[in-house]
């Protein structure tokens, strides 16, 4: 009789011994393989440009994110444009939209620019950019990145001296042009070698 109930005693041990440390493992996996927020939001954000210019009518990016996943229209982020829209429609296995915005912001495609004699380096802007795309020193001249300007805009507000216009952006050229075009490579040693012989 005690033989069975060292026996019993053992099984009940172990077992518990067992699902002790299967709680302790469980416990842990959680904590490692955890996802913070939800998946589908952080998906979405990451479609998004990153501008913050609230022109979907949020204060930025992420709240917008949660609300499309939420279930609001998809085509509200004028900076991304219509390519922002179709990708969002892809991710989320939802009909495209025609984007959302009035054909004149569509069509503008602004950067900011500091008017640099009026500037007195008071860092407002700076601490506006939402993509670090001005540069400068307190109480020095700062100047816009073109390339990094998104044209959202919140920069002009905050400058005391309203030395911050939004300019249409630059247009790069498409080619480049060669100074002597009648001159391919092939041909410039032999012309090198008529003129010096």
């Amino acid at each position: 009789m005690t033989d069975a109930l060292w026996t019993i005693g053992a099984g009940v041990a172990g077992l518990s011994m067992i699902g002790f440390l299967g709680g302790i493992l469980l416990h842990y996996a959680s904590k490692v393989f955890s996802v913070d927020g939800n998946p589908l939001v952080n998906s979405i954000d990451a479609l998004l440009p990153q501008t913050q210019c609230g022109q979907c009518g949020h204060p930025g990016c992420k709240p917008y994110a949660k609300a499309i996943a939420d279930g609001e229209p998809i085509n509200r982020c004028p900076p991304g444009g219509q390519e922002t829209v179709d990708r969002l429609a892809s991710l989320l296995g939802v009909d495209t939209l025609p984007l959302d915005a009035d054909d004149e912001t569509i069509e503008q495609d602004l950067v900011a620019i500091i008017i640099e004699k009026d500037c007195i380096g008071c860092t407002k802007c700076i601490q506006a950019c939402p993509v670090d795309a001005i540069v400068g020193a307190a109480k020095l001249m700062h100047t816009v990145i073109v390339d990094e300007c998104t044209g959202c805009d919140l920069c002009v507000e905050p400058c005391p001296v309203d030395c911050i216009d939004m300019i249409p952006r630059p247009k790069s050229p498409d080619y480049w042009m060669p100074v002597r075009p009648d001159i391919i490579s092939s041909d410039r040693f032999g012309q090198i070698g008529m003129q010096h012989g």
